[in-house]
């Protein structure tokens, strides 16, 4: 794998857009679309994940970026938690709920991984790297 250059080159990221794509998909459901506040506050959260990766990343900085990395990962548990309410309204089945619990749980740990990396790094971002 090559330098990453930019926020779409991440494999976190990557792994929360697909989060989101399946969230989005989950809630066109006919029961689960009829829930407007539900609906929007699972998808907004889900997206806030990728969202947050990605501001973090463009700020050039290890500091800022591992405080977006933790926001994106309460994020991610926040998604999480209303799979739960989703699979007790019966808007989804047990099989989709578990491949998706399985996919937050997998993007928790791979965040989380990427800020302990970005904790122990020299490297502290593009903007500190002095100009000669």
């Amino acid at each position: 794998m090559g330098a990453i250059k930019k926020f779409e080159d991440l494999f976190v990221w990557k792994l929360s857009r697909e989060l989101c794509g399946d969230i989005f998909r989950i809630t066109k459901y006919d029961t689960f679309s009829k829930d407007f506040k539900f609906k929007e506050q699972i998808r907004n959260s889900s997206g806030s994940v990728m969202d947050n990766i990605a501001e973090g990343f463009e700020r050039n900085g290890n500091r800022e970026f591992i405080q977006f990395l933790s926001i994106a990962k309460g994020s991610c548990g926040e998604t999480r938690s209303q799979l739960y309410r989703a699979l007790d309204f019966q808007y989804i089945v047990d099989s989709e709920f578990n491949v998706l619990k399985q996919k937050t749980e997998k993007l928790s740990v791979t965040i989380g991984k990427l800020i302990n990396y970005l904790n122990q790094s020299e490297i502290k971002g593009s903007k500190y790297k002095k100009i000669v």
